[in-house]
């Protein structure tokens, strides 16, 4: 079982669909005992850092999130749901992340002559070939929608660079925890192949 989380913040029923498309069983719940109980838990995103920092504290899920990526269970970030992984971001100022990860979310520079936010299909440089990248090509192309990117502190944990005026990081994965800035759900084969890899972790 997959726990989808929420915590009142981000599009849920799109990433549900794309689950139960590839046929693995998954809940969206905000229930702590239901997140601890599930053999995977997948942290979605959308709007701001700080509201969701907020909404997860309102909602109790702060302690739940971080204890099960700091566990062993298969942890999946998804859009902000990778940007709260950090310490902080340039988007909220003062608010603390989840501080699971080291790095910084800054925001994309306004005189690349490029539109912010950054929306639609761009190719990834994998560099971690195994994990939810096992058996994606190299320069598979993925759907983004986002104005602030990471640039990881510890580059054994990046998974995948993407350029859109500079290089950001746009995957990473460490140990049981991964998460892409990326929209798997909305990638096509590509992602619905990434979804694929991270439901069958842990089954033989």
């Amino acid at each position: 079982m997959i726990a989808i989380i929420d915590y009142g913040a981000g599009n849920l029923q799109s990433v549900k669909k794309a689950f139960d498309f590839i046929g693995a069983e998954n809940v969206i719940t905000n229930n702590p005992k239901v997140i601890m109980s599930a053999d995977k838990i997948l942290l979605p995103g959308v709007g701001s850092f700080g509201d969701a920092m907020n909404s997860m504290a309102k909602n109790g899920l702060v302690e739940t999130v971080k204890e099960c990526a700091l566990g062993s269970k298969p942890f999946l970030g998804i859009c902000l749901g990778l940007q709260l992984l950090f310490e902080e971001s340039e988007e909220s100022p003062g608010v603390k992340g989840l501080g699971i990860l080291k790095g910084k979310i800054r925001k994309f520079p306004s005189d690349m002559g490029l539109k912010i936010p950054h929306i639609g299909w761009n190719s990834l440089n994998i560099k971690q070939k195994d994990g939810i990248f096992k058996d994606i090509p190299e320069n598979s192309y993925v759907y983004f929608v986002h104005s602030y990117y990471l640039l990881a502190e510890d580059e054994s944990d990046i998974a995948t660079v993407t350029n859109y005026g500079i290089d950001f990081h746009s995957a990473v994965g460490k140990n049981n925890v991964f998460a892409t800035q990326f929209h798997p759900e909305k990638s096509g084969d590509v992602g619905l192949q990434i979804l694929r890899n991270f439901a069958s972790m842990g089954v033989e």
